[in-house]
């Protein structure tokens, strides 16, 4: 079986990066103006552009073995049942007796604790994160999600994998949602926490998507289709994006506060087998990171407007406690004013969004005043991040049991021909 990782060049390309390299870097030039500022990026740094460049043709070689052995066929010696993967997950690798060796690999490599991690600081990020509130979901929606559909490549593996298109909209938005929350549990990253379980359960669908796509997926454009260089473009959406949208609804973030918060997706990011060379430590790293990455992304494609218009309609289908026709409205509103001062009007007609006045950044910015810069509203912001996580999960899945994604089927690999 040959692996897309197996290669520095799948699929036999020559050139030293994939097509979509570069082919828009004016317009990523124009958007990151404020990342060039707050990274102190003076120049472009070549030698970052190649690596983001050859970055577009690596997957993560632990997770790619293991979806590989997953696709063999039954009775093929090292085969990976998803039954097994779920047992090992859950209750390690003691539970089940002589594991292929693609699956002690992968557990070994995840319960392998990193020598950098700081525990202390890492509980710190949590915090934080969870004090963050309605702006961190707000932030991750609009910024962190729909503002990185205005790039071609993962948005394009979205649809093309049925994700965030048509009736399972609200459901992929709720398993991100999932996902997301449970990082701010406190422990939850520790071995048996819910949130580490959830993050190496994602790593593993990305592999398997990976391992299933690779036959049919423009990988001389694109490169391979979930690859480091876009790993690394969407850690910098869940930690630098979401301090810089955060403090621009009025959230005071101290330097101590960042780095914790920092901390915190510098571990998630490693579990999910991002590059070590992509984790960084500090906002300003993130933020310069994040600036090259920018000029390494495509043009916006035909999926970008496709998803977006999809996720703002669906805030009129989700699961209100009151007033749901009413609610949904309002929700579908508030979301297209903050977009509109978030991506601006040139991205938003890119959408195919309409645009709206910006009466909703104005009063998140003096409810956010009131709670961080008050002592009445500092002393309420854990109660109001539990609220706000309970709320979240409320609207995406109602009275059902919220969860991430199921594992793909795999498909089995097919048998040499004679």
């Amino acid at each position: 079986m040959t692996s897309i990782g197996d290669d520095l060049h799948p699929g036999g390309a020559t050139a030293p990066y994939p097509t979509r390299f570069r082919e828009a870097e004016a317009r990523g030039r124009r958007l990151g103006r404020p990342l060039r500022v707050v990274g102190r990026v003076h120049e472009v740094d070549e030698g970052l552009m190649h690596r983001i460049g050859q970055a577009f043709w690596r997957c993560d070689p632990v997770g790619q073995r293991l979806a590989d052995a997953m696709r063999l066929r039954a009775g093929d010696s090292g085969r990976v049942t998803m039954s097994m993967f779920r047992t090992a997950l859950a209750e390690g690798l003691e539970a089940v007796p002589q594991a292929p060796e693609a699956l002690v690999d992968f557990l070994t490599t995840v319960e392998a604790t990193p020598s950098w991690i700081d525990w202390e600081l890492l509980a710190r990020g949590q915090r934080v994160y969870h004090r963050l509130g309605q702006n961190a979901g707000d932030v991750l929606l609009q910024l962190s999600l729909i503002g990185g559909y205005r790039f071609g490549g993962p948005t394009d593996l979205l649809v093309a994998t049925g994700g965030l298109t048509g009736d399972s909209t609200v459901r992929r938005l709720g398993e991100t949602q999932k996902w997301a929350t449970a990082l701010s549990v406190p422990d939850g990253l520790r071995r048996d926490g819910e949130a580490w379980r959830l993050t190496v359960h994602v790593r593993a669908m990305h592999a398997l998507v990976n391992s299933s796509f690779a036959d049919q997926w423009d990988v001389q454009h694109w490169g391979v289709p979930i690859n480091q260089a876009d790993q690394a473009a969407t850690l910098g959406l869940f930690d630098g994006v979401v301090l810089l949208g955060s403090r621009a609804l009025g959230v005071p973030v101290s330097r101590a506060e960042s780095r914790a918060l920092m901390h915190l997706w510098k571990y998630v990011g490693w579990l999910m087998g991002v590059d070590e060379e992509f984790l960084v430590d500090t906002e300003q790293e993130r933020h310069r990171l994040n600036y090259h990455v920018l000029l390494a992304q495509a043009d916006i494609s035909e999926a970008g407007p496709l998803l977006s218009q999809a996720i703002v309609d669906a805030q009129t289908t989700l699961h209100y406690e009151n007033a749901a026709r009413v609610r949904g409205i309002f929700e579908r509103e508030r979301l297209l004013s903050m977009l509109t001062v978030f991506l601006g009007p040139a991205s938003m007609r890119e959408l195919g969004l309409p645009l709206r006045p910006p009466w909703a950044p104005f009063y998140i910015g003096l409810l956010n005043t009131w709670r961080y810069r008050t002592p009445w509203g500092r002393r309420g912001l854990d109660a109001w991040g539990d609220r706000v996580r309970a709320r979240i999960l409320g609207r995406y899945f109602g009275a059902s049991e919220p969860e991430v994604a199921h594992l793909p089927a795999p498909t089995p690999e097919k048998a040499p021909q004679p």
